[in-house]
């Protein structure tokens, strides 16, 4: 291993002030045993409101390895991993979620893969302690984006994994603003793999990721890297303009040869009915696309920064 390596942690914070200690502690121990150095631990508090902060702060004083900075409000869990991103400075960097559901004690494992050649060492969320409802909807969600994407998108992987330099590089470049970070690291390429890694059960505090924050991801990884919706309205509307057209053949054979009109007051309404939802349903797909392209020519930042505090020396505020 080369001995000038330096690795950084990357972990965005939102309200988990309990379980800031614990995890600070396993992944100060996991960085003591990782050759080379100095290492980082990038913390961003994500708008919290619950002392994460200060937490931070104060573990940043004796810790010299940390940089906690903070966002002036929450701006949400992928721009608070883009805000770790641009702040780490290794020449790997490892992506991980502050609940200690991503084991820290995975990270030699990442880093002997990247020692190997690879790029992209991603983990591959197994044993999962989720109710099954929600674990099924995890793996359906993955299996449907795989197939709908323009991009060979990696099965049941988050954001959990390691980043060489270049590719934390090429995603910074990246302008989007609804983003999906786990697609864009597949999209830049370079030599990926998997690693399975045990999805550990939650040690504390409630999921700050809700129902509507997991459909939200949902629909930025579906709308960031597929216009399938787009291409199933049309065969839609060509299948009913096809249907339609044959009817009406139909409805004239029937009134020339038999001198009667189709019946049928029921169908009518049916059919109506169904076309009316399906036109509201894609012209709110259209709308999602037309919105993502309204907030980016806005161009604002994804985030605000309101300070960065550098550990050791009492922590340093910038």
């Amino acid at each position: 291993m080369n001995g000038t390596f330096r690795l950084s942690v990357a972990v965005p914070i939102y309200n988990e002030a309990q379980l800031l200690p614990d995890l600070l502690r396993r992944t100060a121990a996991v960085l003591d045993a990782v050759p080379g150095g100095p290492h980082e631990v990038v913390l961003v508090d994500d708008g919290s409101s619950d002392g994460s902060r200060e937490v931070m702060i104060g573990a940043a004083a004796n810790e010299p390895r940390l940089i906690v900075v903070a966002l002036s409000r929450n701006f949400g869990h992928q721009a608070a991993l883009s805000a770790a991103l641009d702040h780490t400075a290794g020449d790997a960097v490892v992506l991980m979620d502050g609940d200690l559901q991503d084991p820290p004690e995975s990270i030699p494992e990442l880093v002997r893969l990247f020692h190997e050649g690879y790029d992209v060492v991603y983990a591959r969320r197994v044993g999962r302690k989720e109710p099954w409802l929600l674990r099924a909807c995890y793996a359906t969600f993955y299996r449907l984006l795989a197939r709908l994407s323009d991009v060979e998108l990696p099965l049941d992987a988050g954001d959990f994994g390691l980043m060489s330099r270049r590719v934390v590089d090429q995603v910074r470049q990246t302008p989007e603003r609804h983003r999906y970070l786990r697609g864009l690291r597949a999209w830049v390429g370079y030599r990926q793999i998997g690693v399975p890694v045990e999805r550990a059960a939650r040690p504390g505090g409630e999921s700050k990721y809700g129902l509507t924050q997991l459909v939200a991801l949902a629909c930025d990884g579906l709308f960031s890297f597929s216009v399938v919706p787009l291409r199933v309205a049309a065969l839609l509307g060509f299948g009913a303009i096809a249907v339609s057209t044959l009817f009406a053949l139909y409805s004239i054979a029937v009134k020339l040869l038999l001198n009667r009109s189709p019946q049928g007051f029921t169908a009518l309404i049916v059919v109506m009915t169904f076309l009316s939802g399906t036109n509201l349903l894609f012209v709110g797909v259209i709308g999602e696309y037309l919105g993502r392209v309204y907030d980016e020519v806005k161009r604002r930042p994804l985030y605000v920064v309101d300070a960065i505090v550098r550990g050791g020396g009492g922590g340093s505020v910038e």
